[in-house]
């Protein structure tokens, strides 16, 4: 399981990612009071407001697919039960946000999360597990901020940038 964490100012800054290793334990029940006590470790040292996961997606594998919804079931349980907002997104909804490709490999989200982060060196680091995680947070970042158009009649961008010439950046 990924995940990872960023601070939601003007633009998203990471404070931490990583991944949770859950080979070593044989048993699935295991494996899923890992992911709950994990969970609740990282928003008592955190302290997030908000919780952005991956929304569970159909698979060939019907065994996998059912894993799957448990563990993020599990890792929901955990923050609803310390009074943190869930917000689900679907993969391709994810890879959109964060690539503008909803087929975007890991290692394409991978290179656009050290670009959307401005950190290079987080490409040699970032685990590609942990990828879905921080991108998750990300998706959910751009969709607290989404440039609204509220009484704007603009048809088009010519229209809505005469309408609004104070939200055009010059370089």
């Amino acid at each position: 399981m990924g995940y990872g964490l960023i601070l939601a100012k003007p633009k998203p800054e990471l404070i931490q990612l990583g991944v949770l290793r859950l080979r070593k334990f044989d048993n699935h029940h295991q494996k899923l009071q890992q992911i709950f006590e994990t969970t609740q470790r990282i928003i008592r040292e955190y302290k997030p407001t908000a919780c952005a996961i991956e929304a569970p997606f159909y698979g060939k594998n019907v065994q996998s697919m059912l894993k799957l919804g448990r563990a993020q079931g599990t890792a929901i349980a955990a923050a609803m039960s310390a009074g943190v907002l869930v917000t689900e997104y679907s993969p391709k909804k994810i890879k959109v946000a964060v690539t503008g490709n909803g087929n975007a490999s890991k290692e394409q989200v991978a290179g656009m999360l050290c670009h959307i982060l401005k950190d290079k060196s987080l490409k040699e680091k970032i685990p590609l597990d942990a990828t879905d995680g921080l991108a998750a947070a990300i998706c959910h970042f751009y969709q607290l901020n989404k440039p609204t158009t509220a009484g704007s009649s603009a048809k088009n961008w010519n229209e809505f940038i005469k309408q609004n010439p104070s939200k055009v950046v010059k370089r």
